[in-house]
């Protein structure tokens, strides 16, 4: 039996711990085995390291999930259904994303100028951050410092860059 609390930390930062696992195995047999073996344990040691770092990063962006509503993403589609109000929106068709300080919150713009307004703790809200990294320019450092450290104003994270005609 655990408790709730050391499950939701270990589910918080779970990708982070196995690439603690795999960099150890990886430097274990980088040190003790020999041939090809060794060759191969550093490999991992680098592979462990790059999902150290990217579990960092998505258990930074991971939050309780107790929030209200549900984030659903399929096939680039958002689908947020929330206790007062809900929405759909395509990433192809996003224009801006926001912080809201509010919760905070994030606000999802599209071209036909909808709102879309999802809790970062919403349950599934944690599915975004794939889909928050397939935008071009959109730094996730300064998207994670922000969620940790929101501002009094709403910030624009990512806008689509307009295409110039001439």
């Amino acid at each position: 039996m655990m408790r709730p609390e050391v499950k939701a930390l270990l589910l918080r930062w779970r990708e982070a711990l196995i690439g603690l696992a795999v960099a150890a195995l990886g430097l274990y047999w980088g040190l003790v085995s020999f041939g090809i073996l060794r060759w191969l344990g550093w490999v991992i040691v680098v592979a462990g390291l790059a999902l150290i770092v990217t579990g960092i990063q998505r258990g930074r962006f991971r939050r309780a999930g107790d929030g209200p509503g549900i984030v659903t993403v399929r096939e680039g589609r958002v689908a947020y259904m929330g206790p007062e109000a809900g929405g759909i929106v395509d990433i192809d068709a996003l224009l801006r994303l926001d912080l809201s300080p509010d919760g905070p919150a994030w606000v999802l713009i599209s071209e036909d100028g909808s709102r879309l307004t999802i809790p970062a703790d919403a349950r599934g809200a944690d599915q975004l951050f794939d889909l928050f990294a397939t935008l071009p320019g959109l730094g996730l450092d300064h998207l994670l410092h922000l969620l940790d450290h929101p501002g009094e104003t709403p910030q624009t994270l990512w806008q689509r860059g307009r295409k110039q005609l001439h």
